[in-house]
């Protein structure tokens, strides 16, 4: 939605029908990306139980998975893997179908997907390789539009990363004292009793390079473009909502406040969504 809002903010109002065909484009490709978004997020998260099958095992909150509970067998979780991927290749070349450059871009992230799973095994930082994957979508998105990588979506693409680290810093404390005896690094272990401290400073960073990236991709000059400002103003207060009631001790809670993220991200989507519907509106005489 904001690479939307910066290509028609270019655009001047002279009663062209480019924004309507925008927004056309805008719903397909919106479609497709949530259809690639589900179908890729299963295969990463089949690939990661693939070839974490031994330390899921040993972690009592993941025993109970398909993979080490033997509900499911190798074979057939590699069938499975095989047929997420096989869908999702068909929609990242109906995504690519205006811009080459996606689809390249789109085979370059399959190396974030699989190193992921082994960065737990090497680094305190394995959550920081979850953002490079995680966030991707921020520079698909944006050069299936604009047909290029722009500061604004390195910037957003950068905003993802931090918010990733530290949300997904939450979910690793239900497992810290198993991944402890196991050996499993991560940025919970390694933030330890400071995890709020080290969340606040990550979650500042994210919303100042998400407002960077707004700033950069579309000034709020027009007031078309304000809902998307407020829709950030609203998610920085849930993020506040979130350190205020962390406890890094209560896993439950830890769970709770890690799937809270997705209403940030669903507040953040709908400033933006409103202010593309407003801009569209503004170009119509």
């Amino acid at each position: 939605m904001l690479v939307v809002l910066a290509v028609n903010s270019k655009i001047p109002a002279d009663g062209s029908p480019f924004i309507e065909i925008n927004l056309i484009i805008c719903s397909f490709f919106l479609a497709l990306f949530t259809l690639g978004a589900f179908l890729m997020r299963g295969s990463g998260c089949t690939y990661n139980d693939l070839v974490d099958i031994d330390i899921d095992d040993k972690v009592a909150r993941t025993r109970s998975r398909p993979l080490p509970s033997r509900r499911a067998s190798k074979k057939g979780a590699i069938i499975f893997l095989f047929g997420q991927a096989v869908l999702g290749l068909f929609v990242l070349l109906a995504v690519s179908i205006l811009q080459v450059f996606t689809f390249w871009l789109g085979v370059a992230s399959l190396l974030t997907v699989a190193v992921y799973p082994f960065m737990k095994r090497i680094t305190w930082w394995p959550q920081l390789f979850l953002g490079f994957a995680f966030s991707w979508g921020a520079l698909m998105g944006w050069s299936v539009i604009a047909g290029e990588i722009s500061l604004a979506s390195l910037l957003l693409y950068m905003g993802s990363i931090c918010w990733v680290i530290g949300y997904d810093t939450i979910y690793a404390h239900q497992d810290i004292e198993d991944d402890a005896i196991i050996g499993v690094k991560s940025t919970a272990r390694l933030f330890g009793e400071q995890t709020k401290k080290a969340i606040a400073i990550l979650y500042a960073l994210a919303l100042i390079l998400f407002l960077a990236s707004f700033w950069t991709a579309v000034p709020p000059t027009q007031w078309a473009v304000i809902p998307a400002y407020l829709g950030l103003l609203a998610g920085t207060f849930h993020m506040f909502w979130q350190l205020k009631n962390l406890d890094i001790q209560d896993g439950k809670q830890c769970l709770k406040l890690f799937k809270s993220n997705s209403h940030f991200g669903i507040i953040l989507f709908t400033g933006l969504t409103v202010s593309v519907l407003l801009y569209s509106e503004s170009l119509k005489i």
